[in-house]
């Protein structure tokens, strides 16, 4: 029998570093929402297409190919864009291209497909509330902006990276204010989700709160 994990949480909670080591434990498949969003980010940033400019981004997605591999790649257009997804830039306008209702439409379609008879644990915003409304897990991920900030901080520092932990700070905010204020599907928790504060857990620990939350909805042991 297939199931779905959905993980949803606002930006740097940690929802696709817990979602890819609870695949990686639990023999899912892991889909990264926020990874597509990213990539059509790029896309437009490549194309010299304004984030904002919602008539110009939609044009774009008739040439959008996107796919996700088991190895944690992301192909735009048959290209590696793995690590172009992961600059400044592309975080600094993301919230602007996950805000716009076309573009949610075009890549829940997408990610829906991708759910198909496969068990798998998808994170994003709005996992829980729209993409998967009827998954059997549903977890809800928040930490303090602070912490959420300094994780970005040394995760860019450890990955060469640019940007200042206020930068970062800064950044996460606007993200903040943008996915949870927008008109179409915006960042909250479904009623039926279980809310996992994060911000004084290590990695470990939060893996081990969710494989709990999974046995519990599950009714089952989890390996």
């Amino acid at each position: 029998m297939s199931f779905s994990v959905a993980i949803d949480g606002p930006a740097a909670s940690g929802k696709s570093t817990i979602a890819k080591e609870l695949a990686n434990i639990l023999g899912l498949v892991h889909i990264d929402t926020g990874a597509m969003y990213r990539a059509i980010t790029l896309l437009c940033l490549k194309n010299g297409v304004n984030c904002q400019d919602e008539p110009e981004v939609i044009k774009l997605l008739g040439n959008a190919s996107i796919e996700l591999t088991v190895d944690e790649k992301v192909y735009l257009n048959g290209e590696d864009i793995t690590s172009d997804i992961r600059t400044s830039v592309v975080s600094d306008n993301v919230s602007y291209i996950a805000a716009c209702k076309e573009v949610r439409l075009f890549l829940v379609k997408l990610q829906r497909d991708m759910t198909k008879n496969l068990s798998i644990v998808m994170d994003g915003r709005d996992i829980g509330t729209y993409v998967l409304p009827n998954a059997e897990v549903k977890i809800f991920m928040i930490a303090s902006v602070e912490k959420r900030a300094k994780r970005r901080y040394l995760e860019n520092q450890e990955t060469g990276r640019e940007g200042t932990y206020e930068e970062i700070l800064g950044n996460l905010k606007k993200r903040d204010y943008i996915d949870s204020h927008r008109d179409f599907s915006p960042l909250k928790p479904a009623e039926d989700s279980i809310i996992l504060d994060t911000s004084d857990l290590s990695i470990e620990e939060v893996v081990v709160e969710c494989k709990k939350i999974i046995s519990n909805k599950l009714g089952k042991e989890l390996v």
